[in-house]
């Protein structure tokens, strides 16, 4: 029998039981959002497969449970990437969980989020009905964007069956540099390359090293390598899929892992634990115990928002608190999409 249709039936019998539903890939992600009672789990791993692709066209459509592995073997045979860069946390992570989760890895801030290269999907909601947003180019994406408002949703809103996304070749050289620098100076040194005209696809700093990889053609990033300066890392791939995949020392260890996301340009903030700073300085790390509400006002303070990544107590709060209204607008579209709240309830928020 047809995968979907299996899945369409278990989410239709749980919803004239109004039985919770736990959406179930390959479990690489199970240690972000909040922890929830567990209900029964819709598993996706069998729902697998490109449905369509034309390298030329610049899209590939595939159902949920596709493997990040086989979707990146598949767009490297015809010299192309995902421009958002996705960590796996895990060698069977799929690009359904990727994207409830909405996961952008160190490509982001240059290239765009995933939200960015989702063109449209097929989606069960929670009455077990089969809904279609968006379509196979830019041009279809347009108005009320429901399909990428299911990036980062967690699976509270429906349970996603096939996603169509844009994808881009890959650049032809790479070169990663390395300078010595205090952090407030390479936070103002990323901003300004990031002002200018320059190829740069990632940034990082950690313990006085900044690092920042260039990709594109071979003359422009020759050219920029020249420009900017610094050490040529040679293992540059690794580093960067290890950072990536918080393989990276500072991400070894028991301790708490908080992402803080902020303007790019914001200073040092007043903190005491380590720090590792990605994506120009938008997005910063820290390790170790952090009192929730201080540091969300922190990050608040400088235009962004704090969440608890990893460890601690996940059966509260881990997101940084939405304002009254737009709590509000949440619990109106989960109404809409899932009526009886049968699906991944509280995994996001409490009350959603």
């Amino acid at each position: 029998m047809d995968q979907r249709v299996i899945l369409q039936e278990q989410v239709r019998e749980a919803y004239a039981q109004s039985r919770v539903l736990h959406i179930q890939g390959s479990g690489s992600k199970a240690f972000y959002g909040r922890r929830v009672r567990h209900g029964e789990p819709l598993r996706m791993r069998g729902h697998q497969g490109v449905v369509d692709y034309e390298p030329s066209e610049l899209f590939i459509t595939l159902r949920a449970g596709t493997t990040l592995q086989n979707l990146q073997a598949q767009l490297a045979e015809a010299g192309q990437i995902l421009p958002f860069e996705p960590p796996f946390f895990g060698a069977e992570a799929t690009i359904g969980g990727t994207l409830a989760c909405g996961f952008s890895g160190p490509r982001r801030p240059y290239a765009g989020s995933a939200r960015d290269y989702v063109l449209g999907v097929q989606l069960l909601n929670g009455q077990g009905e089969i809904l279609r947003f968006g379509g196979q180019v830019m041009k279809n994406v347009a108005g009320y964007d429901v399909s990428r408002l299911l990036v980062g949703s967690l699976g509270t809103l429906g349970v996603l069956l096939e996603v169509t996304l844009k994808v881009l070749p890959r650049p032809e050289q790479e070169l990663t540099l390395v300078q010595e620098l205090p952090m407030a100076a390479a936070i103002i040194q990323m901003n300004q390359w990031a002002a200018q005209p320059l190829p740069v696809s990632a940034s990082a700093w950690y313990d006085n090293y900044l690092y920042l990889r260039l990709s594109g053609a071979a003359k422009a990033v020759e050219a920029a390598g020249r420009k900017i300066g610094g050490e040529v890392l040679s293992a540059a791939d690794a580093f960067w899929t290890d950072l990536r995949e918080q393989r990276h020392g500072f991400f070894q260890g028991d301790a708490s892992l908080w992402r803080l996301a902020l303007a790019p340009a914001s200073p040092p903030l007043p903190l005491p634990e380590p720090t590792l700073i990605e994506w120009g300085g938008g997005q910063r790390w820290l390790r170790g115990h952090q009192d929730a509400a201080a540091l969300q006002g922190v990050a608040a303070k400088y235009g962004g928002h704090a969440t608890l990544f990893r460890g601690e107590d996940a059966s509260g709060e881990v997101f940084h608190p939405l304002s009254p209204p737009l709590l509000a607008l949440q619990q109106r579209l989960k109404k809409a999409f899932d009526p009886r709240g049968i699906l991944n309830p509280g995994r996001l928020y409490a009350a959603l």
